[in-house]
């Protein structure tokens, strides 16, 4: 017979494990969910899509669980945070134009009171909520993260920065890195990239001790310029680009066939008009154009890195099964560069100086972005595929099925939607007193599930006045000032080569008519009623 001092001492244990696994299972009552947004990354830049990258992180979350080769997003940044974080279209939000300040309320600049942002929408869930990263949906301290929902935050208030510190690149200008509500300033040894990641791991670990749920936006700068990277990340892309950019895109164009992202007949676009032939460069030249890309891929190798250690950590917390992630881009490609009057003169010297040079400002241009888009045209700002074409990812070992591939449009309306879904909390009427709109986004769940999806009837898009609408297989795009409707087949012609408006005129004015009447709805203002109008403030 036990000795009744071991006896009471056993059962004192037995209770408190008891305890522990109770207390443990209803904090795991709802899924802890994760947002990754990566910045201004290209279609084709992370391994699992074709890219040069070492991303293994993301190579296995993608194998282990659900890719969309169709996934949206609305091809600029903050229009695409706004749309992110509401549910809602960019101009019903209240950033149709950036965080420009304009006098309509769907351009005003900043989130608006009829929304609400994800991190709302789930507190009366009962989870906590947390961000790092880049904000760029309001400057002023009254629509910081902690003001939408953010129980914690530490991150860039602005749209780009230094990864190693913090000055400002246009004349004007003064950035923001925040801890909650409160600017604080980098100190020693500070790369953005990995203090983000920082910061969101001490937030998931001290929100152990609550035993809630927790959303996590960990919204990364990289690969956004400046090009900054760590010198051991650099070095091992050196020498990896000398081949060129025709043959860049070819090698990757054939692991995007050979995986199944792409569909077979799909056919690789031309090189960018803004692209020389790679022989007719020198041989400085070359290298120079080696050591950008080396860096560019190092940023998105750093950010895969980070990505492994809040994986690592969400496993040292008997986290993971429990935990679903979504990864995806805010844009595509940027072929952006550093030069002209919007840029201060002690920038435009640091541009000159080599990528790997920490005090350097410098972007990779339309030949980079030309590479990361592959196979697409164009880029970040149009409503091209290489403009609002994301990879999207969704992982969680006991909420996701493997190997799932999904080719069904879906958009970044849809995040909202799944949030909810998973926290199976519904969307609200109301906040604050404030009527909210509603949102047209659907949960992605099934997907997660490997069930049918009902999907979209249609899909629409708009930013400074380029425009688009897919509808099934069809796709409707117009460029600003042009403004002539293109008509593309999609499923035979993603690259979108093959103008067929003048074949199937009634298509095209079927979709217009949906684009019209979405704009409507959407408040979208045409814009060239916009366009230079001088009383507006534009942010720096």
């Amino acid at each position: 017979m036990m000795p009744r001092k071991t006896f009471f001492t056993v059962s004192f244990f037995l209770l408190l494990t008891f305890s522990a696994i109770s207390a443990r299972s209803q904090k795991k009552k709802f899924p802890n969910i994760i947002v990754i947004l990566a910045d201004d990354m290209g279609y084709s830049d992370i391994g699992c899509f074709g890219g040069d990258a070492r991303t293994p992180n993301l190579d296995e979350m993608a194998g282990k669980g659900l890719k969309m080769t169709h996934f949206y997003n609305a091809s600029r940044c903050c229009p695409t945070r706004a749309s992110l974080l509401t549910g809602l279209f960019q101009h019903q939000a209240g950033v149709g134009d950036m965080m420009n300040t304009r006098p309509e309320p769907a351009y005003q600049g900043y989130l608006n009171r009829n929304c609400v942002t994800i991190a709302e929408a789930l507190k009366p869930a009962g989870y906590n909520t947390f961000m790092a990263g880049k904000w760029h949906v309001g400057q002023a301290p009254e629509n910081w993260p902690l003001k939408r929902g953010f129980d914690r935050y530490y991150g860039l208030i602005d749209g780009a920065a230094s990864y190693f510190d913090l000055y400002p690149y246009r004349p004007g200008q003064k950035l923001t890195v925040a801890l909650d509500d409160q600017p604080v300033t980098p100190g020693k040894g500070y790369y953005s990239t990995d203090a983000y990641t920082d910061y969101a791991m001490k937030f998931i670990q001290e929100n152990e001790e609550s035993r809630k749920p927790f959303f996590l936006y960990l919204a990364y700068q990289a690969p956004h310029w400046p090009l900054h990277a760590l010198p051991g990340d650099i070095a091992r892309y050196r020498g990896k680009f000398m081949k060129g950019w025709d043959r860049l895109r070819e090698e990757r164009f054939a692991r995007m066939q050979k995986s199944g992202i792409i569909k077979p007949g799909t056919t690789l676009s031309s090189r960018d008009p803004h692209v020389r032939d790679w022989n007719t460069l020198t041989e400085e030249e070359k290298e120079q154009w080696d050591e950008r890309m080396a860096v560019y891929a190092a940023m998105i190798d750093r950010m895969d890195q980070n990505i492994g250690r809040l994986r690592a950590k969400l496993r040292e917390l008997g986290e993971e099964d429990n935990t679903v992630i979504m990864f995806l881009s805010d844009n595509g490609a940027s072929s952006e560069s550093i030069k002209g009057s919007g840029f201060l003169p002690g920038i435009i010297e640091a541009s000159k100086r080599p990528a790997s040079d920490p005090s350097s400002f410098t972007a990779y241009g339309f030949e980079g972005a030309n590479v990361s888009n592959t196979p697409f045209r164009l880029f970040k700002h149009w409503e091209y595929e290489g403009g609002t074409a994301t990879p999207f990812i969704a992982y969680g070992p006991g909420l996701v099925k493997k190997g799932l591939v999904s080719e069904q449009p879906a958009h970044i309306i849809d995040l909202m939607s799944t949030c909810l879904d998973l926290a199976h909390t519904p969307y609200p009427a109301t906040s604050k007193g404030n009527k909210i709109k509603a949102t047209e986004g659907l949960s992605l769940v099934p997907l997660f599930q490997g069930r049918k999806w009902k999907g979209h009837d249609a899909l629409f898009f708009e930013h400074e006045g380029n425009r688009a609408v897919r509808q099934g297989r069809w796709k409707l795009v117009s460029q600003f000032p042009e403004n002539k409707w293109y008509l593309y087949d999609i499923e035979a012609d993603r690259s979108e080569k093959t103008d067929l408006s003048e074949k199937y005129p009634a298509k095209v004015m079927e979709l217009a008519a949906l684009y019209t009447s979405w704009a409507a709805r959407a408040e979208v203002i045409p814009f060239e009623q916009l366009v230079n109008r001088k009383s507006d403030k534009f942010e720096n």
